[in-house]
């Protein structure tokens, strides 16, 4: 009886790829049939993907189930301190966005456009962040590409239709969806134009790059080849319309302070002019910035004015940084509470290192990025001693960060 029940057991077989027990990690049993644990993850991916897909597409929402600017608003403030104005801007185009993907047809023929937008601020103020945190939100698909690597067909680099490539790849090769997504073009400001004088060598990374972005900022069809554009020159072209993309564009600018300072100054003439000068803020010119200012930076025309809605994000003050080190959902030191906390250690932080740290950020002006610098040199040590050792629970204090700090290379954290 046993050697009976033994062969049967061996002959069973996975109902869905036919393979026998021997042949796979594990079945299990239903009522007719069996599924092996290959078929039972394939399975479930497949489910993910139909459920994803089900509750991803805005044209199965309504006005009502919308997020409403506010409702978006709140969700950034989680994740990112301060950057009102910029939270502001990105909530109404995002809102607008899909209120433009479910506008009826009517007979007054009025057909709601797209506000591109553009972010202005220095490094580490939070752009790719609010990117990234609003991606979360979204029911289209959103990508984030790198200009820096953009360059004109024909040239080492990608071409400007591999954003498009990206913003497929995001939506699973649904071009109907990708005609609804979102994209976030970062360091828009490296392919700014290199001269005034654009005859005297081939700008192939800077305004070449910009005149290819017109067709896709305005709205066109576009053939975009769907694995990447030279790698596999034989694959067949997907024609993507941009209408009803909605590209937010981010860039640190660096420099632009100095453009705006000679704009504000070469504007006033006379003796009550130059008293108004006086009220200008002089630690933030960046809120004063203007699309004449992009102009003088490099951007051409065109492409300024298809970016129609002008933010900004303000520098960080000390405040600022205090908070975005403890309070975000996400936040530097959840973080690595949370990685000791996978093996098993309490990690505490005494209240003075957390102003110590901020008083570092300032002195390096590396903004929320030099947040991270710092704690991970503080951390290194631990981070490499502890896992070795049995140990509940681990503080840092002040006297200790200081000591990891002085030992530190410190001049890698320095802005030249």
């Amino acid at each position: 009886m046993e050697d009976k029940s033994s062969k049967s057991r061996a002959k069973r077989r996975c109902s869905f790829c036919g393979r026998s027990e021997d042949e796979v990690g594990f079945l299990i049993t239903g009522m007719n049939g069996c599924i092996c644990d290959s078929c039972s993850e394939q399975a479930y991916d497949i489910v993910q993907e139909a459920m994803k897909q089900k509750s991803g597409k805005a044209g199965d929402l309504d006005m009502n189930e919308l997020p409403k600017p506010k409702d978006i608003k709140e969700f950034l403030d989680q994740y990112v301190i301060g950057q009102d104005d910029a939270k502001r801007y990105l909530s109404v185009a995002v809102y607008n966005h899909y209120k433009r993907l479910l506008q009826p047809v009517t007979k007054d023929d009025v057909e709601i456009e797209k506000s591109n937008i553009i972010m202005v601020g220095s490094t580490g103020t939070g752009k790719t962040l609010l990117a990234r945190t609003i991606a979360k939100l979204l029911h289209v698909p959103f990508t984030i590409v790198d200009a820096t690597v953009l360059t004109e067909a024909g040239y080492v680099g990608e071409d400007i239709e591999s954003i498009l490539t990206r913003l497929l790849q995001a939506a699973d090769y649904n071009v109907e969806e990708a005609e609804r997504g979102i994209v976030f073009i970062d360091e828009i400001d490296k392919i700014a134009r290199k001269g005034d004088n654009p005859s005297i060598t081939r700008d192939v990374s800077g305004e070449g790059v910009q005149q290819g972005l017109l067709k896709l900022l305005e709205g066109s069809i576009v053939n975009v080849p769907p694995q990447g554009g030279r790698k596999h020159p034989e694959q067949k072209l997907i024609p993507v319309n941009t209408k009803n993309i909605l590209f937010i564009c981010g860039g640190a600018f660096d420099g632009i302070e100095r453009k705006i300072a000679q704009r504000l100054n070469t504007n006033v003439v006379g003796y009550s002019a130059a008293k108004e000068t006086v009220k200008v803020d002089r630690n933030n010119l960046m809120q004063y910035i203007a699309p004449q200012d992009l102009k003088s930076f490099g951007l051409i025309p065109e492409i300024i004015g298809r970016l129609p809605i002008l933010t900004y994000l303000n520098p960080l003050d000390r405040q600022a940084l205090r908070n975005i080190l403890t309070e975000p959902k996400n936040s530097i030191i959840k973080q690595y509470v949370k990685l000791f906390e996978m093996d098993g250690v309490k990690l505490e932080f005494q209240p003075e290192v957390f102003e110590y740290i901020v008083d570092k950020a300032v002195e390096y002006k590396l903004g929320a990025r030099g947040l991270r610098a710092i704690v991970e040199t503080i951390m290194m040590d631990v981070m490499f001693d502890l896992p070795s050792r049995k140990v509940d629970s681990f503080v840092v204090t002040l006297e200790y960060a200081k000591s990891q700090m002085e030992k530190a290379n410190l001049s890698r954290l320095q802005m030249a």
